[in-house]
């Protein structure tokens, strides 16, 4: 009976390694698709995660979670950059070539950040949004 208990529970363990790696693999496989940590204001610690620039909407995905759905959804023309600046000693999980971005969107003051690669595209995104009538 133990024996196939265990068993049991190396099948589920297995399967969810299965699922977390299949995720992650599909989520990085997307057009537009880029690594992105974030951090609301406050919070000690980033989230890492994958973005995708969906028209007018960024999808942030947790990368340690097995949910299909994004973690957070903000709108292009509500986005709105305050600072820009490199890595602290406060920022010690990030790589050493991000550029953090500080920005006002409308889910509120957020910090992403991303490589410096990145940045060119993601600022390109948010300029090229439509106008908005205020």
């Amino acid at each position: 009976m133990t024996t196939a208990l265990l068993v049991l529970v190396g099948l589920l363990l297995v399967g969810l390694v299965a699922a977390f790696l299949l995720r992650r693999r599909f989520l990085l496989s997307g057009l537009g698709a880029v690594t992105m940590w974030l951090r609301p204001p406050g919070a000690p610690r980033w989230a890492v995660g994958v973005a995708w620039y969906s028209g007018e909407t960024l999808l942030w995905y947790r990368a340690l979670s097995l949910s299909v759905r994004p973690h957070r959804r903000l709108c292009r023309s509500q986005f709105q950059i305050d600072a820009r600046r490199t890595p602290t000693g406060d920022d010690l999980s990030l790589p050493a070539d991000s550029v953090i971005l500080t920005c006002r969107t409308g889910a509120g003051p957020q910090e992403l950040a991303m490589d410096s690669s990145t940045v060119t595209g993601f600022l390109s995104w948010i300029e090229s949004a439509p106008p908005v009538d205020r």
